[in-house]
């Protein structure tokens, strides 16, 4: 049995279920990703899930499962301008509605997506 607590990792639950996540939310095992997981993590960083919130994790997860790595923002800005128009589909929208971080970190913990090389 491995010491969260000395990797700096610590469990979240999810229907009585511990899920290890690392110090700064991060999924150890992606395998243990559900939308209930994101909507625990959300809760813990004070945030309420949107309908908005929930496109863009599903968009982060899908992008990830076809191609392999993460979505890059542009890649981001330009499908949600092409979904939500110009307004909205915006790298300023994008971390409004993702305020710890962005789309690219707060958004991919939420999608159970790992954290890429060089991320601070």
């Amino acid at each position: 049995m491995t010491n969260l607590s000395a990797l700096g990792a610590r469990n979240i639950y999810v229907r009585n279920r511990p899920i290890a996540i690392d110090q700064e939310g991060y999924l150890l095992n992606r395998d243990d990703w559900s939308e209930e997981f994101a909507a625990v993590l959300a809760g813990e960083e004070g945030l309420a899930l949107t309908a908005e919130h929930w496109e863009v994790i599903r968009f982060l997860r899908k992008y990830y499962e076809q191609h392999g790595v993460q979505a890059a923002v542009h890649v981001m800005i330009k499908h949600f301008r092409q979904v939500w128009g110009p307004a909205r589909g915006d790298n300023r929208y994008l971390h409004d509605i993702f305020p710890r971080g962005g789309p690219q970190k707060q958004g991919n913990r939420l999608a159970g997506i790992h954290r890429t090389r060089g991320e601070h």
